[in-house]
């Protein structure tokens, strides 16, 4: 399988890690973004919406972060990472659903604004942003995986943009339960680090 990334994405970062962590063989392959590799005629065959990440394996090509989890999970039976027990499953398509809406609308899009110099509206997103870490925060309290006993795929699509979210100048120094649980999936076996760059309160 390879994986066509970027790694300053944090979409790319997120399939990547899940692959890592749940210890499925890949291969990375770099799309250049600066180049606009991504909008050429080459890359709009995987992926109409020409974006990264997509996940080419064989005849199978599967674009999305989240749909990369799935694919690969669901491929090589890793129902630790998303199980097939109907509560648990619902708890880790909960965090999945926040992961690509208030994550995106919020630490994501503070982040384009310094990282890529996207025009949003960067006090509005820095404003999301603590909305849902105040949230996921609470959440966390007494428990040491956001959607069950044991880490699942909901923290690694979480894990990403809450870990790189001060390049965004987002201040995560008031999330004691967020910054020891950004601690235990970094202790995981297979993690991998999601490159930062020195910019918002990073620089």
């Amino acid at each position: 399988m390879k994986l066509h990334h970027h790694p300053l994405s944090g979409h790319s970062h997120r399939a990547r890690l899940f692959l890592s962590l749940a210890g499925i063989p890949h291969e990375l392959v770099q799309v250049d973004l600066a180049k606009a590799a991504h909008k050429s005629p080459e890359f709009l065959k995987l992926n109409s919406f020409g974006q990264v990440p997509v996940l080419v394996d064989g005849d199978v090509v599967v674009p999305d972060s989240i749909a990369i989890m799935v694919y690969a999970a669901k491929k090589f039976g890793k129902t630790e990472w998303l199980p097939e027990d109907p509560a648990e499953a619902a708890a880790v398509q909960r965090w999945l659903s926040v992961s690509t809406g208030q994550i995106f609308n919020g630490p994501c899009v503070a982040r384009l604004v310094t990282v890529f110099g996207m025009k949003f509206d960067a006090a509005e997103a820095i404003e999301r942003a603590h909305a849902i870490l105040k949230l996921i925060d609470a959440e966390l309290e007494g428990r040491d995986w956001i959607a069950t006993a044991r880490p699942t795929a909901a923290d690694a699509a979480l894990y990403s943009y809450i870990a790189n979210a001060p390049e965004g100048n987002v201040d995560l120094s008031a999330y004691a339960n967020i910054r020891a649980w950004l601690s235990r999936v970094e202790a995981l076996p297979g993690f991998t680090p999601f490159q930062k760059t020195p910019v918002g309160l990073a620089a």
